[in-house]
């Protein structure tokens, strides 16, 4: 497969930062690759470097003549006033034909937006991120590079999404921390971890697996080479004179595998639960409800939370999930009904919005402003200890908060949350820019927090591994209760509408119906059957190769391992074209019999 685009040995750095140190890509017409990796490591950046919004410190970016590049930035910004349709007009891509008003008023209303004349500026940030999504989906391209195209939408449009780019016949990089759209949707995993770039084939899934055995390797080879250094050692100990050519050779040797740096531990967040003292009771609502704007989100919502709860909130965007959240945690009231809250509750609040602070404030005063310290189960915790926790080393506590990208700011604020010791987590969207690592991290700290757990989510990920309860906004301000996984109910909810949906056909649909198709094949099928042949000659030709290089490192087992793997795939590739052969023949056998 063509590259269209390839970017060979990047660098880039910000002041003292380095973010990328060698990273090298092809992307081919038809690739779906997911980005994974740290907050901070340079995943957006990297997209900006291949879209030519910023230019590397080292290294090159070549594109293919006339390469129609689309890309959505993870945190669309507007200075213009414009409306929502003319935003979507502006910024789709230039060298494609240009979309018009009602092609843009469609895709809108398919995101969820429907305020087409208001000024983009006074859109909320999920709502300037569905108009920039709209803008790069609008017209196809040769290439879409997404930056987190799953926040701030809600369930039903991320299936939405899903299908559309499934659909999509272009080439896809995306970065994004909704595991099931990376399972889904990608084919290939770009992972960025201390400035280079690992690729993986298959989905998500796959890659988890791939990652495992690669740091197998990785680990058994720093194994053999220790204990061949040890070996050494005690030889050179021993007092082995140095008068010999191959004495010397040796000390060499020995000195050169010293300098080898064996794999690099990734740095992982450790969390254990800080939850102060909880009393019996928790939250009591009893028939509350609330309206904004006018507009009545809802009402008669009776529930009493537990000591263990672990509760979702789901429903489309601007239901009122967030309010519900801010009537538990005290900061607002209901007009209907009433809520109470015990006495020993200390509610965490994580909001979808970084707190207002100083941009120039540094870390560790941000964090000093809350506590100096904290008390967990594995002791006493000082609030740079605390941030060490959460990635952030002692060379980066006393940077300004201004300095730090999306994400990063999105684990300061949770370690923030964390530092107060609440015993009752009320966390909206937290998915929203943390990175896997984190989410699984946060994952498993909520199965051993000793609080109750109620957050708003739209990640399927996340609320299968922690909700066990979930509440539905239906529509008409009902929230109706739900005892499954989210998974389970939107599977519930699709075959709900799937029922509900008009059996009837009229009669000329009928009647299309039953005219059988004319078997053809497509101008590509036709191509690809006119070079299968080729393809798997080609294949197993290469597969003979790979068999006779085995034989011939027999001993170098870094070699053996890489040739297995390349055997590995050039296998599958085979099996594939094989049965496509077997496809496009019985295709062609069908049509030369309809001819007759």
């Amino acid at each position: 497969m063509a590259a269209i685009l390839s970017a060979e040995h990047l660098a880039k750095s910000y002041t003292l930062k380095k973010l990328i140190t060698d990273a090298t890509l092809y992307i081919g017409e038809h690739d779906r690759i997911g980005v994974v990796g740290i907050n901070g490591t340079g995943k957006s950046t990297l997209l900006k470097l291949l879209c030519g919004q910023e230019e590397p410190d080292a290294g090159a970016v070549m594109r293919r003549n006339g390469l129609c590049v689309s890309y959505l930035p993870q945190m669309p910004r507007y200075d213009e006033a414009r409306t929502s349709v003319e935003q979507v007009l502006w910024d789709s891509p230039k060298d494609v034909g240009a979309p018009d008003a009602y092609e843009a008023k469609a895709l809108l209303t398919q995101l969820g937006i429907t305020d087409f004349d208001s000024d983009v500026r006074t859109f909320s940030g999920g709502q300037k991120k569905r108009v920039a999504l709209a803008a790069a989906l609008i017209r196809p391209v040769d290439l879409l590079l997404l930056d987190e195209p799953t926040n701030h939408i809600d369930a039903k449009t991320v299936a939405w999404l899903e299908g559309r780019l499934a659909a999509y016949r272009g080439a896809l990089m995306m970065v994004t921390h909704d595991r099931y759209f990376l399972d889904r949707v990608c084919t290939r995993i770009a992972e960025l971890s201390g400035g280079e770039l690992y690729l993986h084939d298959g989905n998500f899934s796959y890659y988890l697996e791939q990652k495992a055995a690669r740091l197998d390797m990785e680990n058994a080879q720093a194994r053999k080479r220790s204990a061949i250094l040890r070996r050494e050692l005690e030889w050179i100990r021993r007092g082995a004179q140095a008068r010999s050519t191959k004495q010397k050779a040796r000390i060499q040797r020995f000195e050169e595998m010293s300098a080898i740096e064996g794999p690099q531990t990734e740095a992982r967040m450790t969390l254990s639960s800080t939850s102060a003292r909880l009393g019996r009771k928790i939250i009591e609502c009893e028939n509350a409800g609330k309206q904004m704007g006018g507009r009545q989100l809802f009402s008669g919502f009776t529930y009493t939370i537990l000591r263990d709860e672990r509760m979702a909130v789901v429903g489309e965007n601007g239901c009122g999930k967030t309010t519900l959240l801010r009537l538990l945690a005290g900061e607002l009231s209901p007009d209907e009904g009433r809520v109470t809250i015990g006495d020993t509750v200390r509610v965490g609040f994580f909001a979808q919005e970084f707190p207002k602070v100083d941009p120039k404030l540094r870390l560790i005063d941000y964090m000093r402003d809350i506590a100096e310290y904290v008390q967990t189960p594995d002791g006493r915790f000082s609030a740079s200890q605390m941030l060490e926790q959460f990635l952030f080393p002692p060379d980066v506590q006393y940077t300004p908060v201004e300095r730090l990208s999306g994400g990063e700011k999105r684990r300061l604020y949770l370690a923030s949350v964390l530092m107060a010791s609440p015993n009752v987590l009320l966390l909206d969207e937290p998915t929203n820019d943390l990175d896997i690592a984190t989410l699984e991290i946060l994952e498993s700290y909520l199965e051993g927090f000793e609080g109750a757990v109620v957050v708003v989510s739209h990640d399927r990920w996340f609320l299968d591994r922690v909700a066990s309860r979930l509440f539905a906004f239906d529509g008409d301000g009902k929230l109706t209760q739900y005892v499954c996984s989210f998974s389970d109910y939107l599977e519930a909810q699709a075959a709900k509408e799937e029922a509900a949906k008009p059996r009837q056909e009229s009669g000329q649909t009928a009647a299309r119906r039953e005219r059988p198709r004319e078997l053809r094949m497509s101008y590509k099928e036709q191509r690809e059957y006119e070079t299968i042949d080729q393809k798997m000659a080609e294949l197993q030709a290469k597969l003979e190769e790979i068999d006779a290089q085995i034989e011939r490192h027999a001993s170098d087992f870094v070699k053996l391992t890489e040739l297995a793997g390349e055997k590995e795939k050039t296998e599958r590739l085979l099996s594939e074209a094989e049965e496509r052969w077997l496809y496009l023949t019985d295709l062609a056998e069908r049509i030369e019999a309809q001819k007759k």
